[in-house]
């Protein structure tokens, strides 16, 4: 045996993630839905485009009125 053998760390809450994939062999693909569902969205760069250039530039002091 090795002198420097250490066995690998894994922490508790690595450990409980490792439990939950064990029982539900179908998490990530859950996980993975629910990216999906949020996040991960097509763009549609026109519009994108569109909006930025409709955008009005933001004042110094936004409180402040244009009154003179």
């Amino acid at each position: 045996m090795n002198i420097f053998y250490r066995p690998k760390y894994q922490s508790d809450v690595t450990q409980f993630i490792a439990q939950l994939k064990v029982k539900d062999p179908e998490l990530e693909a859950k996980q993975r839905q629910g990216r999906d569902l949020l996040w991960d969205k097509a763009v549609d760069r026109s519009a994108w485009s569109e909006y930025r250039e409709a955008e009005v530039e933001q004042q110094p002091y936004v409180y402040q009125t244009n009154a003179k």
